[in-house]
This record gives structure tokens, sequence and C-alpha cells, in this order.
């Protein structure tokens, strides 16, 4: 039987990694903060880190914070597996951090270099945003009266259970270094999308367009962020919504 560590895995995607890990008959240990027995701040490291490592065959990298400390926790973690002999080293990324200018972007960008220069046997797998960060992005949006949007802007939302399908493939496979991208179905215009949550939702409100500065702006207009070459993805952001709203109206 694999043992397969999967860090972040009461996150919406290491929860669902984690479930189709283990539907496969898999020995699955989930690693965050609060999950005990495993309850480790990557951040910090310690002995509870070992412990989780310790005779696994995998371990799936989920755990990310846009609030930072991400290349810290990756340097712990990557030191733990190095001392406990991990073979393989699994790491969810997102398409475009390597051309677009954008905080966070940068940082899973860093993690991917200290996953390839870990000494380890690693695979990382870059996808576009999922439906579900779409629509907190959107519903955020659209409190005030107007629905603000960043003009010229595109997206290519993916379901997240369909990455987790492919992560957990991954797992229990040997190293392969970059594997290709995975891109949601359609690449979207913002507009087109917020009117599907307007619609889904029950509300109502005017959008508008609002052209930004800076260089990562550019870079999302440009569509740095998409990989429409790799549409692989299967579920719509109206398939999406339709399941998280259920046809009813909301206020």
């Amino acid at each position: 039987m694999t043992t397969i560590l999967v860090t972040g895995g009461t996150g919406t995607l290491g929860r669902l990694v984690t479930e189709r890990l283990r539907a496969d008959g898999h020995e699955v240990r989930v690693l965050s903060r609060h999950a005990q027995p495993y309850a480790v701040d990557l951040r910090e490291g310690g002995p509870g880190l070992d412990a989780a490592v310790a005779d696994v065959d995998a371990i799936v990298h989920c755990a990310s914070s846009p609030r930072g400390g991400d290349e810290r926790a990756a340097a712990h973690l990557i030191g733990a597996a190095r001392e406990a002999g991990v073979a393989h080293l699994v790491y969810i990324s997102i398409v475009g951090v390597d051309v677009v200018p954008f905080g966070y972007y940068k940082t899973k960008l860093a993690v991917e270099k200290l996953v390839e220069e870990s000494g380890l046997g690693w695979t990382i797998l870059r996808t576009t945003q999922f439906h579900d960060l779409v629509l907190q992005v959107l519903a955020a949006l659209a409190k005030p009266p107007v629905l603000l949007l960043p003009a010229g802007v595109s997206d290519q939302p993916i379901e997240v259970a369909e990455v987790a399908d492919r992560l957990a493939s991954l797992a229990v496979c040997a190293p392969v270094g970059r594997v290709e991208d995975m891109g949601g179905p359609e690449v979207r215009t913002f507009p087109s999308l917020a009117r599907a949550y307007l619609r889904a939702a029950g509300r109502r409100r005017p959008l508008v367009n609002v052209p930004l500065a800076g260089k990562g702006y550019r870079a999302f207009r440009a569509g740095g962020h998409l990989t429409p070459g790799h549409a692989v993805g299967k579920g719509t952001f109206e398939e999406y919504l339709a399941a998280r709203f259920g046809g009813g109206r909301q206020g």
C-alpha cells in the first residue's frame, strides 16, 4: 500500500485529493495546522513535520496562503522530506507564474524553483483558477451597487475536482518534472462570468469595466494566466454555479 502525505489536506483542493487517494486504497496522511495527528504549521516546521513525512512514499503539496510564508513552508517541507528519503514531491502551481508579475504568482514561482532544486523526485502541475475562486471574487465585487471589473481581462476557470483527480493520479506515478498545464474548458471575459454569476445568484448589478495600471494588470490583460492550448477541463462555470446555487434565487 502506498502512503501519501497531503499538505493543506483540509482545504478546497487538498480535501478532494485526499478523498480520491483514499478511494483508490492508498493510506493518506493529512497535514494542516489543526488536523490531528499531523497538526503542523509548515511555516514553523518542527518535530511534528518529521513525524508526518516519516515512511511516506510521496507528498502532494497543496498548502498555500496568499498572506505569505509559502517559501519558508516549502523549505521546511523539502528539508524534512530529504531527511526522510521521500521519493516524490508533487506541487500544485498556477498557469502564468513565470510571466505575470503579481505578488502571489512570484511566490508560487519561487516555490517551484525550490522544488526543482530540492534533490527530490518532483512533479509540478500548473492550472488556471478554480471556479470557487472566481465565484469568491465576483461575490466580493458585487457587494457595492455597481460591479466594477478589470477592463479587458479574461479568465479560464476550472473545476477543482478535476484538478484533484489529476494530482491524485500524478502522486502514485513516478516523478516526471513539469507536466502539461491544465486549463478550464473556456476562456471567458470577466463580464460574461459576472453575468453568469448574477443570473445564478438572482442578483442585479450594472457592470462597469475599469482600466487599471501596473505591470501585473497588463500581463493579465495579455492573457499570461491563460492556457487556451490546454483547455482540458470539462466542467463549465455555469455548471458549477448551477450546482452551487441549485437553480434558486438569492438576494
